[in-house]
């Protein structure tokens, strides 16, 4: 009795799988078992949802000033390393720290700062002008600062956004650093929240950087003032 042959596989060399026969090399088999095990994993999960915040208050109003004759640049702010983040901070308890889990500050707390106060000085119109940290144009006072403070405070009779600032201006027509340097003022706000969220963080923190931003518009333009009129 001949043995039972596939014609089909007569003209075929040795090794070669015979047509519509399902041959899979060793490495292919490797990438199939990888992508299975990527899609158990991963497959019928949405992705979590990271809701970002920004700060949001309308600019200080400022009325029967004289414009100062000098420019103002503000530098870019520092920020102390516990709050050099993106993460929406929080303070439980005494010695802890902690951060919202799918709420982050779209934007890292010092450049916030840094843009609100420069949109903040330009909207007083107390200035000639008002230059960002990136502009090379001419100015005589400089404002730099540092971010000390940028967290909700949770305590037994409420919660609180702290925000806390120190802030230097300086006059660049002074050779001297002792003459260059106008004034360094610590500024700190304690404003509660309307709910334990990032929403009610946000909102507080917004209306934080509001009163920070009107007193330090008002000492830089008193500062000043007095500068110019003795030239």
């Amino acid at each position: 009795m001949k043995a039972m042959t596939d014609p089909m596989c007569k003209s075929l060399p040795p090794g070669r799988p015979c047509p519509g026969r399902l041959a899979l090399r060793p490495w292919r088999l490797v990438l199939l078992a990888a992508f299975l095990v990527a899609c158990l994993g991963g497959c019928g999960k949405p992705p979590m949802l990271v809701n970002q915040y920004l700060l949001e208050y309308p600019a200080p109003v400022t009325g029967g000033k004289v414009k100062i004759p000098a420019a103002v640049k503000v530098e870019l702010f520092s920020v102390a390393q516990a709050f050099n983040t993106n993460a929406m901070v929080y303070q439980p308890r005494p010695f802890q720290s902690q951060s919202y889990n799918y709420s982050r500050w779209r934007a890292n707390p010092g450049y916030m700062v840094t843009d609100y106060l420069t949109r903040d000085l330009r909207e007083s119109r107390l200035f000639q002008a008002v230059f960002g940290p990136d502009s090379g144009d001419k100015y005589r006072f400089k404002l730099e600062g540092g971010l000390a403070e940028f967290q909700e405070l949770d305590n037994s009779d409420g919660w609180q956004a702290s925000l806390a600032l120190t802030v230097t201006l300086l006059d660049t027509s002074q050779e001297e650093l002792p003459q260059r340097v106008v004034f360094q003022k610590n500024y700190r706000v304690l404003e509660p929240m309307p709910e334990k969220t990032p929403q009610g963080l946000a909102q507080a923190m917004s209306r934080a950087m509001e009163q920070v931003s009107a007193r330090i518009i008002n000492d830089t333009y008193e500062a000043a003032r007095t500068r110019t009129a003795g030239k």
